[in-house]
């Protein structure tokens, strides 16, 4: 009888909490917080930052000439504080993006909207997947479209050694370090207060109190009254080295620099050992996922070696092992034998022999 009256659905729908809204959300959240990490601007994290970004930017390239030396300057950077950095191809070359989000199918992404930066202000464009390097580490199995920084996965060990360094920071700002208490007899204010202004300086300032230990009669104070009292913190119960040393271990192994690198002890044969272990652990896992980006969006066979340029092997190691190959190779000529099956018993041959 009446048109507006329509009978109310017996289900409701509602978004689910995996619904497009919720990644979106979570992937945007995942993005600021990643960003702004609290241990960025501490020298243990800039420091690892930096070895990213220099190692990466040697990088030998092979199969394209988009990937420059800035550009991967670039991308190490992005990668190190933000666990991800997006570029736009264009003929001129790569394109970096301060800002981006993106629409996905089955996981994979299919078209981003950027924010490419400008001196009079950044433009805003929407372009293809196939028209971006999205390189990205650390990524989640929820959202593997999403990077995550060193930082953002060790989120507590960032939070402890912000919190122990600015602990410390405050310590030494607001801290009375150097002061000290002299107790004397009384006398008026006003002798007492040009006294103290006899002692120039904010820093180890004597302050000078009225004596709380007079005799009877207005005689002189004791001798013992006489000594200073230091005013100074004492915060060695806190173990702040011990917490600071702590943290930085984690940070550095976040991201895959071996503490021992920073230590003031550190030898020769212990920074080679760390310049490997970043080198292989580290870098080239991500300049080889960087390479199968580039290939597949480049349509060529790219290939990226942090290896060769860091120079992060055993050089006396592979020496003696290519005597070694040249020796058994000429003893097995001289017996007659075959060196290729002598080869495949310790697997050297085809990849594992290069």
């Amino acid at each position: 009888m009446f048109g507006w009256f329509k009978r109310k659905p017996e289900t409701e729908t509602r978004s689910s909490g995996t619904g497009y809204t919720a990644q979106m959300m979570a992937a945007r959240s995942d993005y600021i917080a990643g960003t702004s990490g609290l241990a960025e601007l501490t020298s243990t994290v800039q420091s690892c930052v930096s070895l990213w970004e220099g190692g990466l930017s040697v990088a030998d390239v092979e199969g394209t000439d988009l990937l420059t030396k800035r550009a991967l300057a670039l991308a190490g950077r992005a990668l190190a504080l933000r666990g991800e950095a997006v570029f736009v191809i264009e003929e001129t070359g790569l394109l970096p993006c301060s800002d981006w989000d993106m629409t996905t199918r089955f996981s994979k992404p299919t078209a981003y909207r950027v924010g490419i930066p400008d001196a009079g202000g950044g433009t805003t464009r929407t372009v293809l997947a196939a028209e971006v390097l999205h390189f990205r580490c650390g990524a989640d199995l929820s959202m593997p479209y999403v990077g995550q920084s060193p930082l953002r996965r060790s989120g507590l060990t960032a939070g402890l050694l912000h919190n122990v360094e600015t602990a410390l920071a405050e310590v030494y700002r607001d801290a009375p370090i150097g002061s000290s208490v002299v107790p004397f007899p009384e006398s008026p204010e006003t002798d007492m207060g040009a006294i103290a202004r006899a002692f120039r300086g904010y820093r180890g300032k004597v302050q000078v109190r009225e004596s709380v230990n007079v005799t009877a009669a207005g005689g002189p104070s004791p001798q013992t009254d006489w000594k200073p009292q230091s005013v100074s913190p004492d915060i060695q119960g806190a173990m702040p080295k011990e917490a600071l040393d702590a943290a930085r271990g984690g940070v550095l192994m976040a991201f895959g620099v071996l503490p021992g690198l920073a230590s003031s002890a550190t030898t020769g044969p212990l920074v080679r050992e760390a310049q490997r272990h970043l080198a292989q652990w580290a870098l080239q896992p991500l300049a080889e996922a960087m390479a199968e980006e580039c290939a597949d969006k480049l349509g060529a066979a790219i290939t990226l070696d942090v290896m060769r340029p860091l120079q992060a092997f055993d050089a006396g190691g592979r020496a003696r092992a290519v005597a070694g190959v040249i020796q058994a190779l000429a003893l097995a000529k001289e017996a007659g034998v075959d060196p290729s099956q002598a080869m495949k018993l310790v697997d050297w041959e085809g990849q594992n022999g290069n």
